[in-house]
Parts: structure tokens; C-alpha cells; sequence
């Protein structure tokens, strides 16, 4: 049978061939090499078969099936028998054969097949293809190309073949006149030909050893007449590569007298070709193979050729390169390989045709000539020796080339040339000279893009260089006598600073290799060149480089790195410190980025180094070298700014370790000489310089400052600079600035006991000279200044030194202040001139007090009139420069008050702030309350009282900064407190208590202050009220009329939180302190009271509350009615008004009550019917319960309603509850409809929504009032009472509610639960529902079996079941199952009953997807671990039969619970019941795995958990460890490996099961769902795969193939994939 059977099968398979899907293809041809690998003799005949049976299937399908036999013959060629093979041979050999079109793929996989075969079956393939092979005939195509490839694939087994294949295809070329046969002819050649060579030179391994050349070389020569003669001219370009590939290996086999007798006309030829055709790579092999055949045989013909040969290949590496596709490139390569050729047999010639070519201007022939010159110096190295000389002179045009090709192409030249030894030669060096120069390139400028668009980057050619220079450096050991020490040449000039840091890793490695070897003779060479950089230069270099370490890839480390194995050279004694200090600098440039470093603090670091190595050194002409050559170099600089500067610093850092002052005066003269005071860096470091220099050399320093300025030199610049009268002003005024800077730089840095006798004298004297008339405006006189006026103030005789040019220095600094523009801070003048000052004001004599008033005005007036536009969030400016100009305002004022610590001398500052602090403008109040608040705690810190004296001025202090504690600015409350803190802190320090004493109410401020912080003006004015308390309490009598003056004019301040924080305050204290004021308190509150009419002011509303609540406790009822009378909603008048009912207990009682009654008194709404007929009918809230409902919430909001709402709660709490149940969904009536549009306040938007929310907020306000926050909270956490509001999860909020009052209101539980039951008759199905959802909740709880409330409660839900609404019952349901979490140990007393209840459920109504279903499903899945064993064996069956056909359903819930169910079933079922729920297990068995892909996780995450529990069921250990690895939960399932593993156990363990699980899946082979259509013949060929032969009468294989055949045609790709997959496995019943 198992030839009829694989036939079957594969024909099935076959019959798919055509699917659509290319997948599905793929998965059929997968399918039949599975056949193969079990039955290859059987498949391949069903193949062969089904071929010749469907003749008229279309070619690509027939190319399948052929792929997919040669696929099986290339695994199983050795099981292969001869029938066999002979039919495949047949077969192959029809199919390439058939048609005489050629069609690529098809006859390739026949050929294809017939190679395969060939390589066990040659000679009869031979045999069947030499039948197609008959002389005189021409034959197929695809007969020559299988013989080619059988040549190729199988050379020890055709080559004995090839003579009589050789004699019979000769006389066919000349029959052969389509070019594609001609083209298949010259394919077959060349395959013999290359197969022959291969033969020849393996001669030992071959059959027949006795195979010579002379056997092919007649004909062979034959077919090369014909090639060359005939089929070479033709006009077909696909012909003309056939011919020459073809050519090239047959050039080897030609007789030797005919190659050379050939030659003269091959060569041209074959190089004519290279102008017909784009593409090369064939000519250019076959070239390469022809010239090696010509040079194997020692032909002279080559000689002649050798010029055209050069100019055609000379032109093939010079041409333009379009891509750098393989084929491109490996054509070159070809080309380069018979330049090789050439170069081993004409040396002398190449080189005299490649050389001439380097000079010419043309870049393609340029690059292309260093190209090959580069290629032979590397693969021609002993030929080329001789011609070293030759080669290096002829570089020098293109040394010159500024084309970036032309120079990479050099650059890869001078690499060839170093490792062959050129450079060692005469001329090398300007060969490193040339590659140093391209690491000089700068790395970001890339060349102009050439016409033809081959632009190449600079920085490609620098990249290129600098690896070279590396590589040649460190690997290439004869190159170390060339670089050493000749790249130290490099390191000075400045056109080759972008190449230090490659240099300076180069010659490090060449030192240490010498070092290594004992060599250190630099000083000697040094000496013996004088091209060579000195000690003193190279040191100047590295450490200026060094300033900007991460330019130039690092350069500052490689430069340190470079002097460290320097040090013997630079001085000898410098070894052993450097080994300690420069591994410090280098880990700290490691440690940081060019990002994250503070170049001033490495700068320090490297001037700390040069200090430290001078120290070292100690030598004196040592240092005045190094400081010669350091203003050598200065000029060297003048491009890069930072780098001067840096060593100008390091000029006067040598300088003052040098001890002759004839050097240090020689040098500072030069400097200022010499100095490009036009540059503001040049300025800087010159300064700096003379700064340094004046530490050790102040007398000398200021000599030729003043030398300088009396010089000739000076005078002479500016009578040259007045020629030019544009420009004249503007130098002098950058030469005198800079010798401003230079002095402030010298003050700064002297030392300070030699300081004060030369300031007046010598440094401001000189200073004040190089002032203009006019008034400069330029930051460098400021500094100057500044710095001068530090050092004399941090000189220790400074308190004694008496200044007597000090006023006119401060009205210098005002003159620079006034100058700068009041709208925009873009220079730090202010800040210089004001610390200036700062410093100013402590030295003798004080200021007169107009001068000082007029400072501190301008002063204040520069920094707070600047725009806010920099300042950031809260009103505070976050630039640094507007930080530090602050900060020296603060300093100036404080070092003013500092003068007169008086409360008259703090007074005169406040008033100074006073209109600042006034402002209509928030950023200048917040500038001057930080000022003031600054200036109150430094007066704080400093206060010093030696006698008891009265603060006279607090009142109008405190009543200045109290009312900004609710300024619009958080910056400005903020600071006000602390203020006021202050004050009263000043006001007991006057009183007599210490610094240190802390009072518990001023301490109350810092509290307070916390409060500020949010702009709700609320929480402002009650933390106003709060600060308002402080200051009553802490304020003295006599001050409190000043207070309150002062406060009540802030009613008319510019801000109006300021404006009412004075009214707060004034209430708070006519409060707390009216029993001094008793004759103006009736005046006071008049006033104040008045405004309710005209003001929304809180202050004034209490008396009209307390008139409200006098009115009520008359009139109740007639009050309530009129409230509620007031128009909807509730405006906050209103609300307030009702708040104040409820002060007092019992007439909060009287209200509540009537609220209650009205709102149960009329129906909650009405239906209204929209105009179109048959419109759903709109449901409108009734006014009177919806106003009674919004005023309950008023109520219940006011906190002393708390009392009142503990005894109404379960009234109240009911009442809410059905109230929020009947409004769900309910509108507005539509008067309140068009007031919610028109409203457009936000206060009144925040009530003006759905009755329901209304409701819901009372309820909200009953729990907040009842003592049960912790239910509102827990609700609002779950998002409860957005779903109370919902229709479709009103159910869900309702539960939420009934757990957390379960959870945290308990004992109020008896009477809610008393009052919900009375309910429960209600007319409206939604309060039934409610009422229901509540109580079933309840049941989750162990409070209500704690409070004995089960039983009744079980009973009353139990009688529900028979309710009409589903809802209701399905709710009862929920609750009944929700004993098993809330009370577990009574499950099984009521164990009967609840089993009744749920099996009732499974069967209530006929609706296929009935919700009362669904719900006694999940409920029984939670139950059924906890009820007696006999009262589950007593549903068990039924249960399980009835919720089987829930497994399928449409409805993923339902899905869902079934599935989960099932699993809790099988988890609760007991051994003396698992006979009767066996066959329950197998029978779920296939639809739980093959629901493991439903599309839905949740029904596939049940159907792991179900699987889980089934498993033990079967006794299986090897399957349940399985189900335990793959589904784990949480973790996804690789289906299709579990499921292999699945059935491998079962047809272990479960043989018999086969055919029932077989069966099973058949039924899901109509799935709706994809997934679980594609699973189902997964799950069946696995089975197969697992199952022994001998279980095949279980299966109806012919329905079986029937079904997956009808699957084969399913619209799902991935479907038919899975079915031709189980197809292939079924070859396991064959």
C-alpha cells in the first residue's frame, strides 16, 4: 500500500503547488521533501508521475516540484536505486528538453535534477544526456548547460567524457547559428576547460592518471578557431563575453606553438573588447589567464604587445567608478592581477610607461597610475628593488597635487613604499614630510565637489594619513631610523598643530622603543641639527598646546604624554617629579569631557605644573632660556586667542622664578612693546602676565608700566594714531584700558603688605592717567578698579588707611553705572562698579550723605528698572549675570547699613526701597522685598543692644512689608514674611532677650510661610489671617495705631491681593486686639460691613450668614422653602447662606428633615418625548428634589452639620443612594440647560452639572460629614464614583461603595441594610438593581456574618431569584457567590442551596448568551472548592455538560468563564468522583489546546489554567511536567513546540486516543476563528508524527486527507500552510 498512499499524499500536496500564497508554496515543497526524507524512491516517483500526468501545468509550478526533487536526491543520492534513478533521468531529461524556448528556471531545475543524480549516476545520466548529444544534430541548450555543470560538480567523473564530447561538439560550432546556443557553447567550453585544468592538476587523485594535455589540446584548439575566428565579431555583446570567458582557460590547453603562433591577434583582440562593454570583469579574468598562459610558455609576442596591453589596461584602472558593487570591484582586481603579470616579466618597461603618467594634471590618470604603482611595489617587491630611486623621484608632481583623491592615493603609496624599505632611501623623508602635512588637514573642511560629483571629504584623506603615520610607526621596524628623530621637526611649526597629537603618539612610541634599547642621544642630535626644535621649545609648545587638551583628538593628553618620556631631554632632574605629577594630569583629562571640564581650572592645574617644574629645575638660565622662547613663540599664536593668553600666563609664571631683573625688565619691555591691544584676549593675558610677574617682581613691574607709559614708545603710538583720526580714538582707548587691567591686575596679585604704599602713589596715579575725559563705558576700567579697590580692602592695614581719592572713585563708578542702558543687562559693569564701591565704602573717610543717598539710588535704580523679560518661573531672574549683579547690589547695602546699625539707619534703607516695594510692576516689588529682606537679616545677625530703647519705627515697618504676604508674586509673599520675621525678632532684641532666644509665635511664621506658597487665594488670605495673629500677639500697644494707618492705606495698593490681605489683617486684629480700641471697633465694623452690597469680600459675608441663621431659628420651614425657591443653581451667595444653617444642632435637625421629605415627595423625573415619532423617551429632572438635593449638599458640607448628619446616616445614606440610582442618565431641565451655556464663571461651572452628580456630591458630603472618609477615599481611589454616574457601570460603583462601607463603616451596616431591604419592592427597576448590587456586595464581607446578618440577608437575596428583572437575578447570583470570599466557612451549611441557586442560573432563559448564565458560571467556579464533595457529585455532570457548548461561543466571556470553570471543576473534583469526570477530561482535552490560540488572551489564559488543572486527571508525569513548564501564566506559550511536546506524551503514553483526538480536531477544521483553524491540523500532524504505525486503523485517513484537502483551499494563507505541513507527516502511515 505504500507506494498507492504516497501517492496520494504527494498528489494531494501537488494539487497545492498553485497556491497564491508564495508561503504556502513554500510550505507545499516543505511538505513533499518530508515525504522524501521518509520515502525518497516512493516521492520521487509520485513527482515524476504527477508530471507527466499534468502535462499542461504551468512552467513556474513544474520548476517547484523539480526543485523540490533535486532537494530530495541531494540528501538521499546514496539510497537511490537504478529503477529510480532512471525515471528521475527520464523525467529531468524530458522536462529540460520540452520546449525549445528557453526558459531559464524550469529547464535549470531540470537540469539541475540530472546534475544531482549525476554525481551517484554518471554514466547514466551521460548516457541519457549523450542521447540528446548527437553528432551532426544540434543539441538542446540545456543539454550543453548540464554538461557544463556536470563538469563542474562532478570533474573526476565527466572529464574521461570530455574527448568524445570535445569530437562531437566541434563540428555542431559551426552548425550553431542562433547566438544563444553559441552563447550555451562557449559556456560548455569554458566549464571543460576549467574542469580539465583541475583534472590536470590533481593528476594524483584522479581515476585515470594518464590524461595529458595533449589530449584536449587538438580539439580544444578546433573550438578556439571557430571562438575566435567567427563567433568574436559578432555583434551580440552577450555572445562577445560568453566567447572571451571561454578564451581564458582555453588559452592553457592550446598547444604551445599555437598559443604563441595566436598571441599577436588574440591580445589586440581581447583588448578591443574592453570598448564595446560596460562591463569588464569577464575580459579582464580571461586577459589575466591569457597572459599567464603566454608567460608559462616563455612567449616573446608579449614584448610587442606590452604597449597596447599597458595604454588598455592603464585605462581600465583610470576609469571612472560609478558604484563599488562586487562586480566593479572585482574587475579591478582582475585588472591589477595582469599588472602583476607584466610587472614580473617587463619591469623596466612598466615602469617607464607608469612613471611619465604621474605628471601629468589629469586626476583620474593620476589616481589610477598610484593605484597600480602602489599594487606592484606590494605583489612585485623583488623586481621592483632595483627601481626604488627611480620610483621616489618620480613622485614629486604629484606631492604637489592638491586633489584630495590624488592625495589619498599618495598617502596609500608612501604606506606600500614604507614597508618595502623606499623611504630609507634618499627622498624618503620628504615623503614623511608629505604624510605629516595630511594629518594636518583640518578635520572639517571638505573639498569642493568635482564636476563629475566624485568629491572626496578632506577629512577621509587626513583619517587615511594619520592611521598610516601610526601603523608605519609602530609595526614597521626599519622606519625608526628614518622617524627619529625627524618628526620632532614637526612639532614647533604652527602649520602642523592639527597633526600633534598623531605626531606626539608616534614619536612616543619610537622614544620608548629606544628607550627600551638604551639609546638616548637626543641632545646630541639636537646639537649636530640645527633643524631640530631645542628643549626649551619643545617644552613651550606641549604645554601651550596642552591649554585646550581635547582639540585635535586629544591633544593635550598626547602633548603631556609626549614631554613625560621627554623628561631627560628637557633637564635631567626632571624624571622623578614628572612620574608624580604629570600621571595626575592625564587621570584627570580621562575623568573628564570637553563638555564637563572647567577650562580655567585646568589652565591652574598646568600653570601649577610649569611652577612646580621651575621650583624643580632651580636653575636660572635654565628658566631665562624658557622664557625667551616662550616670547618667541608669542606670535606664533596670534590666530588662536585662548592659547596666547595661556601663555602670557605661563611668560609671567617663568618670570617670577627667574632671579635676574635685568630679564624680567628686558621681557615685560618687549611685551608691552609688542602686544595686539587691539585683541580683548591679548588684553586679558598681557594683564595676567603682569599680575603673575608681580607676586615676586611688584617693584619691577610697575617700573615699566610707568617706563611704558613715559616712553617713547607710548607717545609715538598715539601720534601715529591720530593720522588716522576714525581709528586713533579707538586704539589708544585699547591701549590705556589695557594698562588699566595690567595695574588691577598687579594690585590683585601683589603682595599685600607692599600693596597700600604703591596704590595711591604709583597704581591709581597711573590708572587715572590712562582715563579718558569722556566716560569709557567698557568693561576693562571696571575690572580694573575693582580689583585694585579688593586688594586694598583685603589688605590687614586697610582699616587704618585713610583713601583720599575714594569719593572720586565712587563718582567714577556711578559714572559708569548711569552710562550702562536701563533696558537690557549685557555687561557685567554694573556689577564691577558696585563691588568696587562695596569695597570703597569700608575704607576712611565715610561718604557724605547726600553722595550715599545718591549711590544707593543709582544703584538700585541699574539693577531693579531692568526688564523682567530674562527672569524666570515666580518672578526670580536665573541668568548668572543678573545673579551676580544682585549680589553686589547686596553687598553694597549691606556694607552701607553695616556703618549705621541704628533702627534710624535701617529706616533711611527701607525708604530708599520703599517706592521699589510700592511698584505696580510684580518684578520690582519681588527685587526690593529680597533686598529688604537681606538687609533686615543682616541687621538681625548684627544687632548689638546695649541699652533698653524702644523700636519706634516697627509699626510702619511691619505695616510696610505685612500686606505683601499675598502679593500676585511668590517670590514677593514669600519674602515679605520673612520680613516681618525679622522685625518682630528685632522687636524682641529691643526688648532685652538674645540673639538666640526663639519665641513659639514669631517661630509660627516659618509654618505659615508654607502656605504661601499656592496662589489659591484662599489658603493666602487664611494664612494672612494667620500671620495677622502673630503680629497681634507680638506687636506693643503704642505701635499698633501706626499699624493699623499703614495697613489701611495698602487698601488702595497697585495690587489687589495686597489690597485685601490689609483688610484680613485689620479684621484679624481689631479681633484679637479690639479691647484697646474699644471707641473705634462700632466704626470699624460698620465700614466693613457695608461693602457685602458692593463686594464679594469674605470678611464682610459672616454677618449676613449670622442674620440667616437668627431668621431660621424662628422660621424654619418658611426659610428652607425660600432658599429653595432660589433660582438653580445655587449662586455662591446662596450656598454660603445655607452653609449657615447648620451652625446649631437642633435647627440643622429641622433642616435636614425637611430636605429629605421634599425630595421624596415628588417623582425624581419625567419622560419627554423628542418630536420624531418613535424617538426614545428623554428623562427630565423634577425642580423641587434636584433643588433639595443640591441644598443637602450645602448642608452636609458645612463641618458643624457633623453631629446632626451621625444620628440621620442611614436615612440620609438610603435617601442618597436610590437618589444617585433614579438621576442616572437624567437631564437638566432645559431652563437650566440654557443657564449651564450662558454661565461663564468658573466657580459657578463647578455646580452647574447632571442631577446625578449632584447626587453623588451629597452623598460624598454625607460620608465626609459622617466620620467615613475613609469610604470616600477608598471609592474615589477605584474610581467609584465616576461609574456611579455611569449607566453601564452603575452596577460596578455601587459595589465599590458596598465594599469600602464594608470594609470601614461596619457597624452602621444593621440599619443601611435595614432601610436598603424596605426598598427593595420598589417601582423603579433601577433602586431594585441598586438596592440589590448594594447587598449583594455586602456578602463579600466577613462583617456580615460578623454581625449576624448572613442568614437573613442569604434569604432575602435567595427570594430575588424570581424577580422579573434579569438584572436583578443576575445580581443575586453575584451575591450568593460572593459568600465564598466574604464568609468560606459557611459555604458548605448553605452548600445545597447555593448549588440550586447557580444550576438554576446555567438553565435561566433560552438565550444562547444569557448574562444570569454567565454569572452563575463564574459564580460556580468560585464555590465549587468550598461545598461538600456530595453536593458537588451531585451537579458535577450536568454542569459539565452543560456549560461544554459555551466553549465555542461567540462571546469571549462566555468563552472565558465555561473554559475557567471547567478547570475549577476538574480542580475540585475528588477521587471518588474522577470515574465520572474522565471522560469529561479526555472529551475538553483537544478544544482547551486548541483554544490556547483563540484570539482572545483572556480565553487563552483560561484554557492554560484548565489545562493546568485536567492534567493530574490523566496520571501522566511527563505530560503534566510539560503543561507545568509551557503554561506558566504570565509567560507566553511557543504553540507550536508545546504542542509537539503534547502529543509526543499522549501517543506515548494515550495510544488508543488517537483516533478520538483525530476526530475531534476534524470538527475544528471549520473554526470561525483563523487561529484555531490553523491549530487544528498542527495538533493532527503532530499527533501523527508521535503515533506508531500500528495506531493507523484508528484514523479514517481517507477523511482525513478529505478534510485537509478542503483546507488546502481556505482563504487563510497561514491555514493551507498548517494543512501541507500535516499532509507531509502523514508519509508516517505509509
Amino acid at each position: 500500500m505504500t507506494r498507492p498512499y504516497i501517492q496520494k499524499l504527494s498528489f494531494t500536496l501537488l494539487d497545492s503547488i498553485t497556491d497564491k500564497d508564495p508561503v504556502v508554496q513554500e510550505q507545499v515543497c516543505s511538505a513533499l521533501c518530508s515525504l522524501g526524507e521518509a520515502q525518497p524512491g516512493e516521492t520521487l516517483h509520485a513527482c515524476e508521475a504527477y508530471l507527466r500526468q499534468h502535462d499542461k501545468l504551468a512552467h513556474p509550478y513544474r520548476t517547484k516540484i523539480l526543485r523540490a526533487m533535486e532537494t530530495v536526491l541531494s540528501s538521499h543520492i546514496q539510497e537511490l536505486d537504478k529503477d529510480t534513478a532512471g525515471a528521475v533521468i527520464l523525467l529531468a531529461s524530458s522536462e529540460m528538453t520540452r520546449t525549445k524556448e528557453l526558459d531559464c528556471d524550469w529547464q535549470h531545475a531540470a537540469s539541475s535534477v540530472l546534475v544531482a543524480v549525476g554525481k551517484q549516476f554518471i554514466n547514466q545520466v551521460m548516457e541519457e544526456v549523450l542521447n540528446r548529444f548527437q553528432p551532426g544534430v544540434l543539441p538542446h541548450c540545456s543539454v550543453l548547460y548540464t554538461l557544463a555543470s556536470l563538469s563542474a560538480s562532478n570533474v573526476f567523473g565527466m572529464v574521461p567524457f570530455l574527448p568524445s564530447i570535445l569530437s562531437t561538439m566541434l563540428p555542431m560550432l559551426s552548425m550553431a547559428k542562433q547566438d544563444a546556443l553559441r552563447v550555451v557553447f562557449c559556456y560548455a567550453l569554458q566549464h571543460f576547460s576549467e574542469s580539465t585544468l583541475e583534472y590536470l592538476a590533481n593528476l594524483d587523485q584522479a581515476p585515470d592518471p594518464t590524461v595529458r594535455k595533449d589530449t584536449f589540446s587538438t580539439d580544444i584548439f578546433g573550438a578556439y578557431d571557430v571562438l575566435f575566428h567567427h563567433w568574436l565579431q559578432s555583434r551580440d555583446a552577450k555572445l562577445r563575453l560568453a566567447v572571451v570567458a571561454a578564451l581564458g582557460p582555453m588559452s592553457h590547453l592550446l598547444p604551445n606553438e599555437k598559443l604563441e603562433e595566436q598571441l599577436p591577434k588574440l591580445l589586440p583582440a581581447v583588448l578591443g573588447l574592453y570598448k564595446k562593454h560596460a562591463e569588464t570583469y569577464q575580459i579582464s579574468k580571461s586577459l589575466g589567464q591569457i597572459l599567464e598562459a603566454a608567460v608559462n610558455v616563455g612567449s616573446r609576442t608579449l614584448e610587442v604587445q606590452l604597449d597596447a596591453l599597458l595604454v588598455a589596461l592603464h585605462a581600465q584602472i583610470c576609469v571612472p567608478v560609478e558604484s563599488s558593487s562586487p562586480l566593479v570591484m572585482s574587475s579591478q582586481k582582475e585588472v591589477l592581477r595582469c599588472f602583476t603579470v607584466l610587472a614580473c616579466c617587463s619591469p623596466d618597461r612598466l615602469l617607464a610607461f607608469l612613471l611619465p603618467r604621474l605628471d601629468t594634471n589629469n586626476e583620474r590618470l593620476r589616481v589610477g597610475t598610484l593605484q597600480i604603482l602602489r599594487h606592484i611595489i606590494n605583489s612585485a617587491a623583488a623586481q621592483m628593488e632595483v627601481k626604488k630611486p627611480f620610483i621616489l623621484s618620480s613622485l614629486r608632481l604629484p606631492l604637489l597635487d592638491t586633489n584630495n583623491k590624488v592625495k589619498r592615493a599618495v598617502v596609500q603609496v608612501i604606506s606600500a613604499m614604507a614597508h618595502h624599505g623606499y623611504l630609507e632611501q634618499p627622498g624618503g623623508e620628504v615623503m614623511v614630510e608629505y604624510l605629516v602635512q595630511q594629518c594636518a588637514l583640518p578635520p572639517d573642511e571638505p573639498e569642493k565637489p568635482s564636476p563629475d560629483g566624485e568629491g572626496l571629504a578632506a577629512d577621509s584623506v587626513r583619517a587615511v594619513s594619520i592611521r598610516t603615520l601610526y601603523l608605519v610607526s609602530t609595526t614597521v621596524d626599519r622606519m625608526d631610523n628614518v622617524l627619529w628623530p625627524y618628526l620632532l621637526e614637526f612639532l614647533t611649526p604652527v602649520r602642523f598643530t592639527a597633526a600633534l597629537t598623531p605626531l606626539c603618539r608616534s614619536l612616543v612610541h619610537l622614544i620608548l622603543k629606544r628607550q627600551e634599547a638604551g639609546a638616548d642621544d637626543f641632545l646630541d642630535q639636537y646639537n649636530s641639527n640645527a633643524n631640530l626644535p631645542s628643549p626649551f621649545a619643545m617644552t613651550t609648545r606641549l604645554l601651550v598646546v596642552s591649554s585646550n587638551p581635547y582639540l585635535g583628538d586629544g591633544r593635550g593628553a598626547a602633548s603631556l604624554r609626549l614631554l613625560r618620556v621627554m623628561h631627560w631631554n628637557i633637564h635631567p632632574s626632571l624624571g622623578q617629579r614628572w612620574e608624580t605629577t604629570m600621571p595626575v594630569l592625564l587621570e584627570y583629562l580621562d575623568e573628564h569631557t570637553e563638555e564637563t571640564m572647567s577650562l580655567k581650572e585646568w589652565e591652574e592645574k598646568l600653570l601649577l605644573f610649569l611652577r612646580d617644574t621651575l621650583a624643580v629645575v632651580s636653575d636660572n638660565t635654565w628658566i631665562c632660556q624658557l622664557s625667551q622662547e616662550m616670547c618667541k613663540q608669542l606670535p606664533s599664536y596670534n590666530g588662536t586667542p585662548q592659547e596666547k593668553n595661556f601663555l602670557y600666563k605661563c611668560i609671567g609664571t617663568t618670570l617670577g622664578a627667574a632671579s635676574s631683573k635685568e630679564v624680567v625688565r628686558k621681557h615685560l619691555r618687549e611685551l608691552l612693546e609688542t602686544a595686539r591691544y587691539q585683541e580683548e584676549a591679548e588684553q586679558e593675558g598681557l594683564a595676567c602676565c603682569f599680575g603673575i610677574c608681580a607676586i615676586a617682581h611688584l617693584e619691577d613691574t610697575l617700573a615699566q608700566l610707568e617706563d611704558f607709559v613715559r616712553s617713547d614708545v607710548f607717545r609715538k603710538s598715539i601720534s601715529i594714531f591720530s593720522i588716522f583720526k576714525d581709528r586713533s580714538e579707538h586704539e589708544v582707548d585699547r591701549m590705556k584700558s589695557s594698562l588699566i587691567l595690567c595695574y588691577g591686575h598687579v594690585a590683585a596679585q601683589a603682595p599685600h603688605e607692599l600693596l597700600l604704599s604703591k596704590v595711591e602713589s604709583d597704581i591709581l596715579r597711573s590708572m587715572f592717567q590712562c582715563f579718558n575725559t569722556k566716560v569709557l563705558g567698557i568693561k576693562v576700567e571696571t575690572k580694573g578698579l575693582c580689583m585694585v579697590s579688593q586688594a586694598m580692602c583685603s589688605s590687614v592695614q586697610a582699616s587704618s588707611f585713610h583713601f583720599s581719592r575714594k569719593a572720586e572713585l565712587v563718582a567714577q563708578m556711578m559714572e559708569f553705572i548711569r552710562a550702562e542702558p536701563s533696558d537690557c543687562l549685557r555687561t557685567p559693569i554694573r556689577k564691577k562698579a558696585m563691588l568696587a564701591c562695596t569695597y570703597l565704602v569700608n575704607l576712611e573717610p565715610a561718604l557724605e550723605e547726600q553722595v550715599q543717598a545718591d549711590m544707593i539710588q543709582s544703584c538700585l535704580h541699574s539693577v531693579m528698572a531692568l526688564p523682567p523679560e530674562a527672569e524666570g518661573e515666580h518672578g526670580v531672574c536665573q541668568e548668572p549675570l543678573y545673579l551676580d549683579t544682585v549680589c553686589a547690589l547686596e553687598d553694597l547695602l549691606t556694607s552701607l547699613l553695616r556703618r549705621n546699625m541704628t533702627p534710624q539707619g535701617l529706616q533711611i534703607m527701607v525708604e530708599h526701597l520703599s517706592p521699589w516695594i510700592k511698584s505696580s510692576r510684580g518684578h520690582e516689588r519681588a527685587r526690593a522685598l529680597v533686598l529688604g529682606a537681606c538687609l533686615l537679616q543682616f541687621f538681625l545677625e548684627h544687632l548689638h543692644v546695649s541699652t533698653l530703647v524702644p523700636f519706634h519705627n516697627l509699626g510702619l515697618l511691619v505695616g510696610l512689608f505685612a500686606p505683601r504676604c499675598a502679593d500676585t508674586w511668590t517670590t514677593s509673599r514669600q519674602e515679605a514674611v520673612g520680613c516681618v520675621y525679622s522685625l518682630l525678632y528685632l522687636q524682641l532684641g529691643y526688648e532685652g532677650f538674645s540673639r538666640d532666644h526663639r519665641d513659639d509665635v514669631v517661630e509660627r511664621l516659618l509654618t505659615l510661610k508654607e502656605g504661601l506658597v499656592h496662589p489659591d487665594p484662599t489658603i493666602l488670605f487664611h494664612t494672612c489671617h494667620g500671620i495677622a495673629q502673630v503680629i497681634a500677639k507680638r506687636l506693643p500697644s503704642d505701635q499698633l495705631i501706626s499699624l493699623l494707618l499703614t495697613m489701611f492705606d495698602s487698601l488702595g495698593d497697585p495690587d489687589k491681593n495686597c489690597s485685601r490681605a490689609a483688610t484680613v489683617m485689620i479684621n484679624c486684629l481689631l479681633k484679637e486686639r479690639g479691647n484697646v480700641l474699644l471707641e473705634k471697633v462700632p466704626e470699624i465694623v460698620s465700614m466693613l460691613r457695608a461693602k457685602l452690597r458692593d463686594t464679594q469680600e469674605e470678611h464682610v459675608l459672616p454677618a449676613a450668614q449670622h442674620s440667616v441663621y437668627l431668621l431660621a431659628s424662628q422660621h424654619c420651614e418658611a426659610v428652607v422653602s425660600s432658599l429653595l425657591g432660589s433660582p438653580l443653581p445655587f449662586d455662591s451667595h446662596t450656598c454660603a447662606l445655607w452653609r449657615a444653617l447648620a451652625v446649631e444642632p437642633s435647627l440643622a435637625t429641622q433642616v435636614l428633615g425637611l430636605l429629605l421629605e421634599k425630595m421624596s415627595r415628588d417623582v425624581p423625573f419625567k419622560e419627554s418625548r423628542a418630536f420624531l415619532l418613535g424617538s426614545t423617551a428623554d428623562r427630565v429632572a423634577t425642580l423641587l428634589p434636584l433643588a433639595a438635593t443640591c441644598a443637602l449638599y450645602e448642608v452636609l458640607s458645612a463641618p458643624s452639620s457633623g453631629t446632626v448628619v451621625l444620628e440621620l446616616y442611614p436615612q440620609l445614606f438610603v435617601a442618597l443612594l436610590l437618589r444617585v440610582s433614579c438621576t442616572v442618565g437624567v437631564q437638566l431641565p432645559r431652563s437650566l440647560q440654557g443657564k449651564e451655556r450662558r454661565s461663564t464663571s468658573p466657580a459657578r461651572a463647578a455646580k452647574n452639572r447632571d442631577p446625578c452628580s449632584s447626587a453623588v456630591d451629597a452623598l460624598q458630603a454625607l460620608l465626609l460629614r459622617g466620620g467615613s472618609q475613609d469610604v470616600l477615599q477608598s471609592v474615589e481611589l477605584e474610581g467609584g464614583w465616576e461609574l456611579l454616574r455611569t449607566s453601564a457601570r452603575h452596577e460596578d460603583g455601587v459595589a465599590q461603595l458596598a465594599s469600602a462601607m464594608a470594609k470601614h463603616a461596619g457597624p452602621r451596616l444593621p440599619l443601611v441594610m435595614k432601610a436598603l431591604v424596605s426598598t427593595q419592592s420598589s417601582v423603579y427597576e433601577i433602586q431594585r438593581v441598586t438596592s440589590t448590587a448594594f447587598l449583594a456586595e455586602l456578602l463579600s464581607s466577613n462583617v456580615i456574618n460578623d454581625l449576624m446578618l448572613l442568614e437573613p440577608l442569604l434569604d432575602n437575596l435567595t427570594a430575588r431569584l424570581k424577580d422579573s428583572s434579569a438584572s436583578v437575578r443576575r445580581l443575586v447570583l453575584r451575591g450568593l457567590a460572593n459568600i465564598a470570599s466574604g464568609s468560606p466557612e459557611k459555604v458548605r451549611a448553605h452548600g445545597p442551596q447555593l448549588m440550586t441557586a447557580m444550576v438554576s442560573g446555567l438553565d435561566d432563559g433560552d438565550e444562547p448568551h444569557s448574562l444570569v448564565a454567565l454569572e452563575a458560571m463564574v459564580g460556580l467556579a468560585r464555590l465549587l472548592e468550598l461545598v461538600e464533595p456530595w453536593d458537588l457529585r451531585l451537579v458535577l455532570l450536568h454542569t459539565a455538560i452543560r456549560i461544554r457548548p459555551f466553549f465555542d461561543s461567540e462571546k469571549v466571556e462566555f468563552r472565558t468563564a465555561s473554559i475557567r470553570l471547567f478547570g475549577h471543576l476538574n480542580k475540585a473534583c475528588h477521587r471518588d468522583c474522577e470515574d465520572v469526570f474522565l471522560e469529561q477530561v479526555v472529551g475538553g482535552l483537544v478544544p482547551l489546546l486548541l483554544h490556547l490560540r483563540d484570539p482572545q488572551a483572556p480565553v487563552a489564559s483560561a484554557c492554560k489554567f484548565a489545562l493546568c488543572m485536567c492534567v493530574p486527571h490523566l496520571e501522566c508525569a511527563e505530560l503534566a511536567a510539560a503543561f507545568y513548564k509551557y503554561l506558566q501564566e504570565g509567560r507566553s506559550v511557543h504553540y507550536g513546540e508545546f504542542l509537539n511536546s503534547t502529543c509526543k506524551h499522549l501517543m506515548h503514553h494515550f495510544p488508543d486516543l488517537l483516533g478520538r483526538l483525530v476526530s475531534t480536531n476534524l470538527f475544528y477544521f471549520k473554526s470561525s476563528w483563523d487561529d484555531v483553524r490553523a491549530a487544528a491540523p498542527m495538533f493532527t500532524g503532530f499527533l501523527v508524527l508521535h503515533a506508531e504505525p500500528e495506531q493507523k486503523p484508528q484514523v479514517d485517513l481517507e477523511q482525513l486527507i478529505a478534510a485537509l484537502q478542503l483546507l488546502l483551499k481556505d482563504p487563510v494563507p497561514g491555514v493551507r500552510e498548517k494543512a501541507a505541513e500535516t499532509l507531509g507527516r502523514l508519509v508516517k502511515f505509509a
